[in-house]
């Protein structure tokens, strides 16, 4: 699937991946190919970027809040900030 990684100062990441888990604000989710369509609030905590199936090839992201958008197989993240782990 497709994912937009943003801030209001740039985009942190656009390209195809397999999955992502993301910290909501009830509690952490999980993303995945062809997910439904959905919108949701974000809170402060860990994004993982799964690259593939397996999850060893994966990026870390500390983020500070923001929204999530899937539409039709592609991911929109709009968050405060993000730091790279």
């Amino acid at each position: 699937m497709q994912l937009d990684i943003l801030t209001p100062e740039r985009k942190i990441y656009s390209g195809n991946v397999y999955g992502i888990q993301l910290p909501g604000i009830s509690g952490s989710f999980e993303i995945l190919d062809k997910h439904a369509p959905m919108v949701s609030a974000l809170g402060k905590g860990k994004m993982k970027l799964l690259m593939d199936k397996s999850g060893n090839n994966a990026a870390q992201y500390d983020v500070s809040g923001g929204f999530i958008e899937v539409l039709n197989n592609k991911v929109t993240v709009l968050v405060e900030s993000a730091v790279e782990k």
